[in-house]
């Protein structure tokens, strides 16, 4: 689990760090390097730092008990 927990972490962070760029920028870095925000690969990237972010929700709310 905590290798999940560490690649969740890692998207999280990456997902934190493109939003902080699309808020002062408008520049979206994951569509950038894969072919705009509507390509397939963008798009699971985006999927899978959402799920991501579930999961360390879910994971901190556990803890939290």
């Amino acid at each position: 689990m905590k290798k999940l927990y560490k690649v969740a972490l890692i998207l999280v962070l990456i997902g934190a760090i493109n939003w902080g760029l699309v808020g002062l920028f408008q520049f979206d870095l994951v569509a950038t390097l894969f072919g705009g925000a509507s390509s397939l690969i963008s798009r699971i990237i985006y999927t899978l730092v959402g799920l991501s972010g579930i999961y360390l929700l879910s994971d901190l709310i556990a803890n939290k008990k």
